[in-house]
């Protein structure tokens, strides 16, 4: 059985954090690298060893594959892990390491590449007999074929981009008179997030549930499911909520949506973790949405109801180990929800906020599991994801750990940026989504007018503010011997016996 001795993470924030975890539990030394604006993260701070690429954009440091790969060979790296986002469904970048004898800690190259493609995935996994969303099988740019494309199809269509998703230009359009615009938007969009303009339609599903199905490959042709996780609580397509098991998926229904998620990460030759996405529809039908060929912001869920660290699994496969569980092994046990914690503003139309964090007090409690990238002290820099920590409950059951979230979120305190906390709790505490009516048209149509209390936000700025006055006026204690300097009596702050 093989196995990295160092292991160079090119990624940032709590995914970096959340990484270097497992390293130190299997004995594995890490590198993190980090930009200038990153200088004092706490990734940077909980590595063994860290690299500096170069100033805060990320074309110069997270992004430019050549220090990446320099650093993983001036340090001893024998792989490197690249978490989400950033250079992780980079083909090029998985490609690169395999030539320059790192291992891609990843799928192989042509397999980020074929399911990157939506259409040649989509058309893969019509051939492996995996249900597919009725639309075109090749991209397209003639607005004149598109829209003729749309009305074979019928309204109304989802406009989509063919070489990314996270909801970059995707576009709703209900009228043939909304279609161009909506094109030539979407396209500009897409060419901006991913380098490629390239659009194809598909049939747009109204109130349709988000629900993925996490997978594991070897390269010894073993692939499992780990069941599923519903992903439906977005925000302009990007989710915030989400949840395990779904609420809509009966024990027939999970199996053979577990047994497409399966059939498609073979027919596209995966190997590792990766993520199979369906659309399921009101009335039971699924169809295939995309594969995201990396790891999940929202895999802890995945990882409490299971009991199995995807990122282990991850470094095992890497490290050309057969998979050591089978099907019948995965049993998932009691619910699980995370919540994810950006720096926005909830009065500006959540747009991010950074700043300095002067207090962080994390939720503790049984069942509670918080995957942080941020300390009291750190200041979010502007260039990046504002997304600070991710908080995860388990319980026994679902409405136990939808009664846990609330309590841990309102324990949550974060404060010198702003953050949608407020926002999450009136969402668990909606009577749709107690019910499990959790469709990805809920904010739209449950918070579309959300304001946040203003008076609950004053309070803990009002509190903060108070203890900040009453430390600092606290007197300076006079040691009288070595043994008094260092008594805990003296790091109480203003107690009163």
């Amino acid at each position: 059985m093989t196995m990295f001795d160092k292991i160079l993470i090119a990624n940032r924030g709590e995914i970096a954090v959340r990484i270097i975890a497992t390293c130190r539990e299997m004995g594995i030394k890490t590198v993190a690298v980090y930009s200038e604006a990153d200088r004092d993260a706490l990734h940077v701070l909980e590595a063994d060893q860290a690299v500096c690429l170069g100033p805060s954009e990320p074309v110069e440091s997270y992004l430019n594959m050549d220090k990446i790969i320099a650093a993983a060979k001036q340090t001893g790296a024998h792989a490197i892990h690249p978490g989400y986002g950033f250079l992780a469904e980079n083909p090029l970048f998985a490609q690169r390491c395999e030539q320059e004898g790192v291992v891609f800690i990843g799928p192989p190259a042509q397999a980020i590449r074929d399911l990157g493609d939506k259409t040649h995935a989509r058309r893969t996994m019509i051939k492996s007999g995996v249900p597919v969303i009725p639309g075109m099988m090749q991209p397209e740019t003639d607005p004149h074929v598109l829209a003729r494309e749309a009305g074979q199809i019928g309204y109304p269509v989802l406009i989509k981009a063919a070489a990314g998703g996270g909801g970059k230009g995707m576009r709703v359009v209900r009228q043939p008179g909304d279609f161009s615009d909506a094109c030539v938007s979407a396209a500009r969009e897409a060419k901006s997030a991913f380098g490629n303009g390239d659009i194809y339609l598909e049939k747009y599903i109204d109130k349709p549930r988000h629900v993925e199905f996490q997978v594991l490959a070897d390269s010894h042709g073993n692939v499992i499911h780990l069941l599923e996780r519903e992903c439906s609580i977005q925000r302009r397509h990007q989710k915030i909520i989400e949840e395990t098991p779904s609420p809509a998926l009966t024990p027939t229904l999970r199996d053979k949506m577990g047994k497409a998620a399966v059939a498609a990460a073979k027919a596209a030759g995966y190997v590792n973790a990766g993520t199979v996405e369906f659309l399921l529809d009101q009335d039971g039908s699924f169809y295939f949405l995309e594969v995201n060929t990396r790891l999940q912001v929202e895999h802890p869920i995945t990882e409490m109801i299971t009991g199995i660290d995807l990122v282990r699994q991850q470094i095992e496969i890497a490290a050309g180990n057969q998979l050591m569980l089978s099907q019948a092994d995965i049993v998932g046990r009691g619910h699980a929800i995370e919540c994810r914690i950006y720096a926005e503003d909830p009065l500006s139309a959540f747009l991010p906020s950074s700043g300095k964090i002067h207090f962080v007090k994390e939720p503790r409690g049984p069942g509670i599991r918080n995957d942080s990238g941020i300390y009291s002290g750190f200041t979010v820099p502007v260039e990046y994801d504002p997304i600070l920590s991710k908080l995860i409950v388990h319980a026994q059951n679902r409405q136990d750990c939808i009664r846990r979230m609330i309590r841990a979120l309102k324990d949550y305190v974060i404060l010198g940026v702003l953050t949608p906390i407020p926002f999450l709790v009136d969402i668990l505490s909606n009577e749709a989504f107690i019910k499990g009516e959790t469709y990805t048209d809920f904010i739209e149509a449950h918070f579309a007018q959300w304001q946040p209390l203003i008076q609950g936000i004053d309070l803990v700025a009002l509190a903060y503010v108070v203890d900040a006055v009453a430390n600092r006026r606290r007197p300076t204690a006079v040691a009288q011997s070595d043994a008094e300097a260092f008594s805990p009596w003296l790091t109480l702050g203003n107690f009163r016996p």
